[in-house]
């Protein structure tokens, strides 16, 4: 049969536009090396004046987002696989800002007359979802990230809210639930976007260097200071500054903060000349700060200055139904960096699920790296795990049934979702951790991406500590 003309394939590509945007649908054709063929003119409602000429020809990756379509993104590996996947949420960076879409992906089935345009092989129906409410089994990428969760979706919808806002943020949540990670987020899609990103760690600068680190300081301001320095401050001067670990600042670096919030002025260490900053601030602690102003190491007018937009980021063991596309989404950049197409089997992806990781995503890294490291083949297996990884799974009720690589029903979702961590749980999984490596704290906390502080934190805590340990903290 003759193939038909290209302006025929126009004409029928224009029809089935009509048909799916009377549906409020915007649908696009790729090709076999998933570039867009033929884009909706509705695109234009989202991205502007011209939107379908512009993209067309360019990877789907750099229009939808490399979390869904790189080269290890769920939906590209589900289309080669010749399977569809539907209702997977996407943000799009738009004209007016970010816009959360409904995503459904397919293998085009070409009809026997030859209508369809015969390089097309795979169909995206995009559908806006910006009023509904979410949904714990859609999985949401956006922001350089992926997740499930209805509580990570609010942040996503938080973000959103920000995008046009220079206000002051707090960041708050357990090491290694990636608050700097969401402090950059905020940065790049914030009026602030071009300006630079500065980040300093108060926790990881004594005292007496943290005021100098932050405000910069003049010729002779104390020994050792040989000639002028710029501080943060500066550097961040018409961008963000990104205070980590604010809940670990020295009470007169505090008062100098307050200074910075209400007046956008301070002084370099050793020098009475004022200097203005517009350096927008985003800070982020692990401590609850309330507990800090009530126990009086931490200023209650700082805090109220610092929380004007609060985020709270959940731990892992409280968002279950995240582990999975996080986890997939850190092996394809652990197989990347070594030219590694490397999958779960059903039981390492029931292992993680079981996991209460707390060491949250840091842990989680750092055990796919572990397991990839030592994995033989390119299935990862339980065995290939941190030994404290499976230890600590056994404690949680395991899913009903398998679960298939690369796809986990809703009723499964939801069950892990609905599990939390007991204290008895989390005490005997650290307790695994620390069993697995001798009960030694540096590399225990390396295991857990943990600090050794915050280890001994948790193990006072949960009573794993010696009996004079225990009590010499008490005293």
């Amino acid at each position: 049969m003759q193939a038909a003309p290209e302006s025929t394939r126009d004409v029928a590509f224009a029809a089935v536009n009509a048909a799916f945007g009377s549906l409020g649908r915007i649908c696009m054709a790729l090709d076999s090396q998933f570039r867009i063929r033929h884009a909706s003119e509705r695109m234009e409602s989202l991205l502007g004046a011209g939107a379908a000429g512009r993209i067309a020809g360019a990877p789907v990756e750099t229009v939808l987002g490399t979390e869904l379509f790189g080269t290890d993104g769920p939906l590209r590996q589900a289309l080669l696989a010749g399977e569809r996947r539907e209702g997977w949420r996407a943000y799009l960076q738009c004209e007016r800002g970010p816009r959360l879409l409904s995503v459904t992906a397919a293998p085009l089935e070409h009809d026997p007359h030859g209508v369809c345009d015969p390089s097309a092989a795979y169909l995206v129906v995009l559908r806006p979802a910006d009023d509904e409410s979410p949904d714990v089994c859609a999985p949401v990428a956006g922001f350089g990230v992926m997740c499930r969760s209805q509580a990570m979706t609010r942040v996503f919808r938080l973000i959103e809210t920000l995008q046009h806002s220079e206000s002051t943020v707090l960041v708050t949540g357990e090491s290694g639930t990636g608050k700097e990670v969401m402090a950059r987020i905020i940065h790049a899609h914030s009026p602030r976007r071009n300006g630079p990103f500065v980040a300093v760690n108060a926790a990881a600068l004594p005292a007496e260097l943290l005021e100098s680190e932050l405000f910069g300081h003049v010729r002779g301001a104390f020994t050792g200071a040989i000639r002028d320095r710029l501080g943060r401050f500066e550097a961040a001067e018409g961008g963000t500054l990104f205070l980590d670990e604010v809940g670990d600042l020295p009470l007169p670096v505090q008062v100098k903060l307050l200074r910075v919030l209400q007046e956008h002025t301070y002084e370099r260490v050793g020098d009475d000349a004022e200097r203005r900053t517009s350096a927008r601030i985003i800070a982020a602690t692990h401590r609850d700060l309330r507990r800090a102003v009530a126990a009086g190491t931490f200023r209650e007018d700082l805090y109220y200055r610092l929380r004007v937009f609060p985020v709270e980021l959940p731990p892992l063991r409280a968002r279950r139904e995240d582990i999975e596309p996080i986890a997939r989404v850190l092996l394809g950049r652990v197989g990347a960096r070594t030219a590694r197409a490397l999958r779960f089997s059903p039981d390492a992806l029931r292992v993680l699920l079981s996991y209460d990781w707390p060491g949250n995503v840091r842990e989680l890294e750092n055990a796919l790296e572990y397991a990839a490291t030592v994995c033989q083949g390119q299935t990862l297996q339980p065995e290939d795990l941190p030994p404290e990884i499976v230890a600590g799974a056994p404690h949680r009720e395991p899913l009903a049934a398998p679960l298939a690589a690369g796809s986990s029903t809703p009723a499964q979702l939801a069950a892990a979702a609905a599990r939390r961590a007991s204290p008895h749980d989390e005490r005997a999984s650290l307790q695994a951790a620390l069993d697995a490596h001798r009960w030694n704290r540096a590399d225990t906390a390396k295991a857990l991406g943990l600090s050794r502080s915050t280890l001994w934190r948790r193990m006072r805590a949960l009573g794993l500590l010696e009996p004079a340990e225990g009590a010499q903290a008490a005293g």
